[in-house]
């Protein structure tokens, strides 16, 4: 049976409708930077029916180098071998989600609209809403139904960092930074061992797309944030970063919900910046006044 696509920022009871189908696959995103085994260990304990286990580090990245983030893009064969032997083939409805607004799904939808697979949506409001809504959780392991994927990576998606750096060089681009304000600003910073920004980049935290319960906020509203802070540049002109490329994938889907397609992920983000003690940083504050969110990764 076909089904039309799902919408890029699935409700839960939308998705409860789907359940079971076998051209539908989910993926459970949940991780923590703290604790790599926190998010397998959750998963092995309750996840949605179906759901198989992405792991940040072991799946939705590639192996870190003294060039790299933290967070390096995956191998794209070996991201392709691990779809299809998960059951994602060409026409496969995809369906990711975490606990944390989809700050972690995030990737994992950016990855699979790298390799050229549209069909992929991401849970609204995550595991909370799907248990607001009623939606049962299980520890059984899915049995995995191997397919065929054919996806190919399409590098019109992302920037490399160096051609960051001479795109800022000759102010063709505006990069937007999805960390919390604190590490933004450079007053507080956790896990990298420099503090601060690129110079030029416009602070619109990730958390600023979500209403109180974790759900994206309408469209409309996405489009006057993002409107806001970018006047008269064009989606194009926009390379997302944050810490190693993950939550920054959120604005990124942000900004595709409210309409404005066609910015582009810096896939390297601040930890491959300052791998380059010659690249410039900043420390002053142009952060978004309206919000204030906790530090992420």
């Amino acid at each position: 049976m076909s089904h039309e696509p799902l919408p890029a920022c699935v409700p839960a009871p939308a998705l409860r409708q789907r359940l079971g189908d076998p051209q539908l696959v989910l993926f459970d995103c949940r991780f923590s930077l703290t604790d790599t085994d926190a998010g397998a260990r959750a998963y092995a304990d309750a996840h949605l029916p179906g759901a198989h286990y992405a792991h940040l580090d072991q799946h939705l990245s590639g192996a870190v180098a003294d060039s790299t983030g933290r967070h390096p893009l995956p191998e794209p064969q070996a991201l392709v071998h691990w779809l299809a032997a998960c059951g994602v083939g060409s026409e496969t409805d995809v369906v990711v989600y975490d606990d944390l607004g989809g700050a972690l799904a995030v990737r994992l939808w950016w990855l699979l609209r790298w390799l050229g697979h549209s069909r992929v949506a991401l849970l609204d409001g995550g595991l909370q809403a799907w248990q607001a809504e009623g939606g049962a959780l299980t520890a059984e392991a899915p049995r995995p139904s191997p397919t065929t994927f054919s996806g190919e990576p399409d590098n019109t998606h992302w920037i490399t960092t160096d051609a960051l750096a001479a795109a800022l060089a000759a102010g063709t681009v505006q990069v937007i930074d999805a960390r919390a304000p604190e590490r933004f600003r450079g007053e507080q910073e956790p896990i990298d061992p420099v503090a601060g920004h690129i110079p030029g980049a416009i602070n619109l935290p990730f958390t600023g797309n979500l209403d109180a319960d974790g759900r994206f906020l309408p469209p409309e509203v996405l489009r006057e944030r993002f409107a806001a802070a970018l006047g008269d540049t064009p989606p194009a002109r926009v390379a997302h970063s944050c810490g190693s490329g993950v939550n920054a994938c959120h604005n990124l889907f942000a900004m595709e919900l409210a309409g404005l397609a066609g910015s582009r992920l810096y896939a390297g983000s601040w930890s491959e910046w300052i791998r380059d003690p010659a690249r410039p940083t900043s420390r002053s504050s142009t952060a978004d006044p309206r919000i204030s969110p906790p530090p992420q990764p």
